[in-house]
């Protein structure tokens, strides 16, 4: 078996000081939020042996707040800033997903950006948690982590519509979950 995991970057400024977007930093929400993954990352046990990162500084951002959360449950973690996650489509993401088979880690964790990220989440799951499937279908919002399991032992062999989707959660679901005392 091998997980997927896919993270957007958390919320962020609407301007950078550059004026490029790639230059968008987190906001505090967006800090705040990211903290929240990756606490709920490592209490619940969501671990990666390859971490893929967008190039963008929020999406590096994103990480290194997670990061040290998330160290003890995957300490052996390799890490990747790809300059090819910065809002690549659905298909683009598939193929650096097809190229982990070379470091074959049982877990991958792909940090990057919507709209990519979501059209992928939703074209790769064909069944699972019907509750998340809902949730997922409107929005992959910022903070939003897809995990999706597949039947497989190699990750070339990741395709639309193989995947089961074992959970979705994002930080306003969290709140939410909260507040109902579930």
């Amino acid at each position: 078996m091998r997980r997927l995991m896919l993270l957007r970057h958390a919320k962020t400024e609407s301007d950078a000081p550059s004026g490029e977007d790639i230059d968008r930093r987190l906001d505090q929400r967006g800090n705040d939020d990211a903290a929240e993954i990756g606490r709920w990352m490592a209490q619940h046990k969501y671990a990666a042996d390859l971490v893929l990162v967008s190039t963008a500084v929020r999406a590096r951002q994103t990480w290194d707040i997670i990061w040290p959360l998330v160290s003890e449950i995957m300490p052996r973690a390799r890490v990747a800033h790809l300059p090819e996650l910065y809002i690549p489509d659905p298909a683009d993401i598939l193929r650096i997903v097809h190229g982990a088979a070379k470091q074959a880690p049982e877990g991958l964790l792909i940090i990057g950006h919507n709209p990519g990220l979501h059209e992928l989440a939703l074209g790769l799951t064909a069944g699972g948690n019907e509750t998340a499937r809902r949730a997922l279908a409107g929005n992959l919002p910022t903070s939003g982590l897809v995990v999706i399991d597949f039947a497989i032992d190699d990750w070339r062999d990741v395709s639309f519509q193989r995947g089961r989707l074992d959970i979705f959660v994002s930080p306003k679901l969290l709140q939410k979950s909260k507040s109902s005392g579930d």
